[in-house]
């Protein structure tokens, strides 16, 4: 496929992507859109101008809203056909191509517009599902013969986050107080987090409502997906330290967690499925799933950019890394019969790899302090400091087809 929208080889936002956000236009104009290369496309003006009147279930103007939701319940038959129908526009020689007044009007570029939350967000929850980042926290907390707890390779491990301080990429986080008790201290103490960390992590958004007493099975958990984000989980790890026993995060993660702004589909992801690892010991019939490709090649990496303006490239992971797939995971939050609701956020945890430049985490990097990682200025970060800019960057690579995320991104003010 070639479009007539021209954008560099290494672009995210190819013809293969088509992904969806919402943005605001000439300043004023709030709508949800698409993107090609470094063009976004208003799809509230594009649905007016008739382009989309023969996709059955698409009967309102779903695209002139502030979020995502309406659009994706309409569920997978017809968010897919919007997809394909887009991408048939730009091609070249399409109706598209050539119609001046409409590119006119409903593309604009990327530096034009202001990308927004793409989705109102009910639930979000938290799971902790890289093997490898597990184990690594395992080792520093409680010795690596107690690294794994004896329930992390029977169930997906999560807990319940805060949705209302999820941001999009871009914003300011201030940097969260809270109790602290140092080792050698008698009580805790208030004041700054001093071990800020970063987690890398991907999350996805559920298209449907459920009611109590329904659960999504591992085979129907795909429809019930619309796509993915890149999640960044701010986490304060002297103050979850002191607060997690006995019922987990609180303080130390409701601060803030930063997502990119556009949500790929699992349709455009779809090329990119490898093989899921050898579940050992068997997973309890629930949790299982049809088939062997269930993880999917991600690359991610993950840059802190220092005051000077010095990017700082820190980790290379990949979300093919994951132990347990999202279908598990979905499944066995449903199992119970948890309801959910359109726009849900699910992410994952945080993604480390096998080796050191592939973990998730400050705390992991410098392995909680006692290996600081020396920046390009020659400082040196153990956590992240003040006025440091974390950027996360995400893209699969294919055969020529690529798939990107574009970025998240957030800079850290100090303390009010």
């Amino acid at each position: 496929m070639k479009s007539f929208v021209n954008y560099p080889e290494n672009s995210d936002f190819s013809i293969h992507n088509i992904p969806f956000g919402v943005a605001v236009f000439n300043k004023e104009y709030i709508a949800c859109a698409t993107r090609i290369g470094d063009v976004v496309i208003d799809l509230a003006t594009l649905y007016d101008f008739g382009f989309f009147d023969e996709i059955e279930g698409l009967n309102d103007n779903v695209f002139e809203a502030y979020t995502l939701n309406e659009f994706i319940e309409l569920g997978k038959p017809v968010t897919n056909a919007v997809r394909l129908k887009i991408q048939e526009l730009l091609l070249e020689g399409s109706t598209l191509s050539n119609d001046e007044k409409t590119i006119e009007e409903c593309f604009f570029q990327i530096d034009e517009v202001k990308m927004l939350m793409p989705v109102h967000v009910p639930n979000y929850t938290d799971f902790y599902s890289s093997e490898d980042h597990a184990r690594n926290i395992g080792i520093m907390l409680r010795g690596a013969e107690n690294a794994l707890m004896p329930n992390w390779k029977h169930l997906p491990v999560a807990y319940h986050g805060r949705a209302s301080s999820i941001i999009v990429s871009g914003g300011e986080i201030i940097r969260p107080k809270g109790q602290t008790k140092a080792a050698d201290a008698e009580k805790p103490s208030f004041g700054p987090t001093k071990a800020l960390d970063f987690e890398l992590e991907m999350a996805f958004i559920v298209n449907k409502n459920t009611e109590l007493g329904e659960n999504i099975s591992t085979k129907d958990a795909k429809d019930a997906i619309f796509g993915m984000v890149i999640f960044n989980d701010w986490s304060a790890r002297d103050i979850q330290a002191w607060e997690y026993v006995p019922l987990g995060p609180f303080l130390a993660k409701n601060f803030a967690s930063s997502i990119s702004p556009w949500v790929v589909t699992l349709e455009a992801l779809q090329p990119f499925y490898v093989d899921s690892p050898k579940q050992d010991p068997e997973v309890l019939d629930y949790l299982k799933f049809e088939g062997t490709k269930e993880n999917i090649d991600i690359n991610l990496d993950v840059y802190i950019k220092t005051p000077n303006g010095d990017e700082n490239l820190v980790c290379k992971s990949n979300y093919k890394y994951m132990y347990w797939n999202m279908l598990q995971q979905l499944a066995h939050h449903t199992v119970n019969g948890c309801n959910v609701e359109v726009g849900d956020m699910y992410a994952s945890g945080t993604i480390s790899g096998p080796n050191k430049g592939s973990f998730g985490s400050m705390m992991e990097l410098s392995w909680r302090g006692a290996e600081p990682l020396t920046m390009k200025d020659g400082t040196q970060r153990s956590y992240i400091l003040d006025n440091d800019v974390v950027t996360i960057k995400g893209y699969s690579e294919k055969d020529g087809i690529r798939v990107g995320f574009g970025e998240v991104e957030g800079r850290i003010l100090p303390a009010l």
